[in-house]
């Protein structure tokens, strides 16, 4: 066998190794996260989960609060993530010179890397008292200020891979589109963005993602105050999130009882709502392809 075939085949080998091992490990992670919280549910009855009020020290495992608090943050940070991150990725891509171009984009990259504690303690200190005195509100630990922070975080996520998607469509389609009579503006609207829409969905999914399981930074800056959000007015006041009791109460816990298996259970509903995320943003994708392959032909 010569040696350039061997290590092909080698390095296809290893390609493979590799791609089965990531799904293996998911799979892993599930399993165990099956078999450490599925005790819950023998143990605890269905309408517990169902309680408003979440206080393990009284076997009160109410999920809702902690679902809700998930939810609100999530959502506020998609609102004021996605489109700032999208514009953002369109300046750099289509408007910005070649030297702007050239510094945004690893300075972007760069915020992407910040660690989520260093960001929370900015949070702490800054932003915080910011809001508190700026809004007139008995604290600044809310809803609001982590869907901000989780929000800022989520932009360098959506605006490095929206970025990489829009540079990907080919020149030749901006060109047709400016010979058609299309002003610049139109081209990126109806042009440059419907073409790269699967990797922009794929970069606010990314988003979304960061922010459903981001943990240490709504933990310092939500007040970590288990109440179910109801209405508006609930985005200014304390919450907390799954991910942020799993964090504050795992260590404490004992081993092997029931607060124990409860936090797994919760580690399994984030599995399942990550899970449900992906799996609709690449069923979008997927048909988004078969479209544009449908056209193409």
């Amino acid at each position: 066998m010569k040696a350039g075939k061997f290590k092909d085949i080698l390095i296809t080998s290893l390609i493979k190794v590799c791609g089965y091992s990531a799904i293996i490990f998911v799979g892993m992670i599930f399993v165990f996260l099956i078999k450490e919280g599925s005790p819950a549910l023998i143990r605890v009855p269905i309408e517990n989960f169902l309680q408003l009020r979440w206080y393990p020290i009284e076997d009160r495992f109410g999920l809702l609060p902690l679902i809700g608090g998930s939810l609100i943050v999530t959502l506020g940070a998609a609102i004021f993530s996605v489109p700032l991150g999208l514009v953002s990725a369109v300046y750099i891509a289509e408007v910005a010179p070649r030297w702007a171009r050239e510094i945004l984009k690893p300075l972007v990259e760069v915020l992407g890397g910040l660690p989520s504690v260093m960001l929370g303690f900015i949070g702490i200190l800054v932003i915080v008292p910011a809001l508190r005195q700026a809004l007139n509100l008995p604290t600044g630990l809310t809803a609001f200020t982590g869907a901000l922070i989780l929000g800022g975080m989520a932009i360098p996520t959506i605006v490095s891979v929206a970025e990489d998607a829009l540079d990907a469509v080919p020149k030749t389609y901006r060109e047709a589109a400016l010979a058609m009579g299309a002003t610049r503006w139109q081209t990126i609207w109806k042009v440059t963005l419907p073409a790269a829409k699967s990797g922009v969905l794929t970069a606010v999914m990314l988003g979304v993602g960061r922010a459903i399981g981001e943990t240490m930074t709504v933990m310092m800056v939500t007040g970590n105050a288990a109440v179910f959000p109801t209405g508006l007015g609930a985005l200014f006041k304390p919450v907390r999130t799954m991910t942020a009791t799993i964090a504050a109460e795992m260590g404490e816990v004992a081993s092997g009882s029931t607060h124990y298996h409860v936090l797994f259970l919760i580690g399994i509903i984030l599995f399942l709502i990550s899970l449900t995320v992906n799996l609709i943003a690449a069923s979008v994708v997927f048909r988004q392809r078969k479209r544009t392959e449908r056209i193409l032909s």
